[in-house]
């Protein structure tokens, strides 16, 4: 497993979708990972440093945590399949270790409330090797948190699609 930080957020031009970028902490390889606004929108007010008077979800599992005598130790990003990726969660309680199966954008989320380190499998950074003299698939651009702001306010319900129970 090789440890990974948040380069930065981007959005796709081309489908207006949030990434977060994890790039190895001793390296220049990227993990581009397509996420959603809410999730986009939870990573960047706390790389930002934006506190809220009330919590939100990911402040609530953080106080959760916190709450149960438990440590959150890593974050995994696993795998891919179909496109889809797939993380860990990994506390610590007492003599217990606890994995819970979580998408990876909660995950970092959870983990930078807690500073948590992050570490995905070597083949995925593989997987996306990008240079500097390729830009990012679909030629993400670097945005920062006053434009993804812009971005949520400006979402329309029906971009998320229908809910069907």
């Amino acid at each position: 497993m090789i440890e990974v930080k948040v380069a930065h957020l981007a959005i796709d031009k081309t489908t207006n979708t949030p990434i977060v970028v994890l790039q190895e902490k001793e390296g220049e390889r990227v993990l581009p990972i397509w996420i959603g606004p809410a999730e986009a929108s939870a990573i960047a007010m706390e790389l930002a440093g934006v506190k809220f008077s009330r919590p939100l979800t990911h402040d609530l599992v953080k106080q959760i945590i916190i709450g149960l005598t438990a440590e959150l130790k890593q974050v995994l990003i696993t795998g891919v399949q179909e496109n889809t990726y797939y993380a860990e969660l990994h506390l610590h309680s007492n003599d217990h270790v606890i994995q819970i199966d979580a998408r990876p954008s909660d995950s970092i989320a959870v983990a930078l409330r807690l500073g948590a380190p992050i570490y995905t499998e070597e083949g995925l950074l593989e997987l996306r090797t990008i240079d500097t003299l390729d830009p990012l698939p679909l030629d993400p651009k670097p945005i920062d948190p006053d434009s993804l702001k812009t971005y949520l306010e400006n979402l329309d319900p029906e971009d998320f699609g229908k809910f069907t129970p």
